[in-house]
């Protein structure tokens, strides 16, 4: 959804914009090339990913800035620009680069089953696998991923390891497979909430997300916009819940007659909803047929 993104951030303002999850630089290079008053600082805990990116924009000289940090990290990139940014964008979903980098992102990677983001921090996935309880395992399958078939996915981990350590993503992805039903029809990976799941508990995703977007919020000048792209219902809930607190401002019980917390809205929704990408981008690139864009503007 490049180009929802780069009209729903309003590029034709001259200034600072954030890319959280820089990638490869495809967003960078969209806002770069889409507005010549306009400098991008990119981030990303992937060094890989982000060498790939500060060479493939050093056309755009001093117009582009990286920093390897975790998006969240707000008080550290902000002291990295010069002043407050006109747009902050963060891509929750995995790039490219990451889908073919070797770390068992994907279903037929038989040389890894590592999940991590940044490779220099956290457990890879084959180690929680190899550790885990049963139960543990079925809680991580069932609350990161909603997986239905949890306990029985999570019985099936625990009785192929005890055979042989699980190594790579293709041996895990053929045991799910072997144990989830099989329904006509079926679009999606049997495995695909299984490997959502462990990939958001290895990186935890979701820890700190509201707060990352209200500290994003308060870093912005008056006037400039944040884009959040999510890709599955646990990562949108907590944003569409943090976009609606913002945009009320009062936190009062509704009983009270009187707001006593004296909090102010401080985001606007640029369109109510979550913006969804055409059909001919699904068509042209199936990975993005779950994305939601939700884009609010601060007052």
């Amino acid at each position: 959804m490049v180009r929802e993104v780069v009209e729903g951030l309003e590029t034709k303002l001259e200034g600072w914009f954030v890319d959280c999850t820089l990638g490869m630089g495809g967003h960078s290079l969209a806002l770069l090339e889409s507005n010549s008053g306009a400098s991008v600082l990119g981030i990303d805990r992937d060094n890989e990913a982000l060498a790939i990116a500060q060479a493939r924009l050093s056309a755009f000289g001093g117009r582009f800035m990286a920093v390897h940090a975790d998006f969240k990290e707000v008080e550290r990139w902000s002291d990295a620009l010069p002043e407050a940014p006109v747009g902050i964008l963060a891509d929750l979903g995995l790039s490219t680069y990451q889908l073919k980098a070797g770390r068992g992102f994907s279903f037929s990677d038989d040389s890894s089953l590592d999940m991590r983001m940044d490779i220099g921090v956290g457990q890879p996935a084959s180690e929680f696998l190899s550790g885990a309880s049963e139960e543990r395992l079925k809680e991580v399958l069932w609350k990161y991923g909603e997986e239905p078939h949890a306990r029985r996915i999570a019985a099936a981990i625990c009785a192929a390891r005890s055979e042989a350590p699980i190594k790579d993503a293709a041996t895990l992805a053929s045991i799910v497979a072997g144990v989830v039903p099989k329904k006509p029809g079926r679009r999606l990976h049997p495995a695909t909430r299984t490997f959502q799941a462990l990939r958001i508990f290895v990186n935890r995703e979701l820890e700190g997300l509201g707060t990352f977007i209200r500290m994003a919020v308060d870093a912005l000048r008056p006037g400039g916009r944040i884009a959040v792209l999510a890709y599955h219902s646990l990562e949108d809930r907590i944003v569409k819940r943090t976009f609606r607190e913002l945009c009320n401002g009062c936190t009062c019980p509704p009983e009270l007659p009187v707001c006593v917390c004296g909090k102010e809205p401080s985001l606007r929704l640029v369109f109510r909803g979550a913006g969804r990408p055409s059909t001919e981008e699904v068509k042209r690139n199936p990975a993005s047929r779950s994305a939601r864009l939700r884009v609010g503007e601060k007052l």
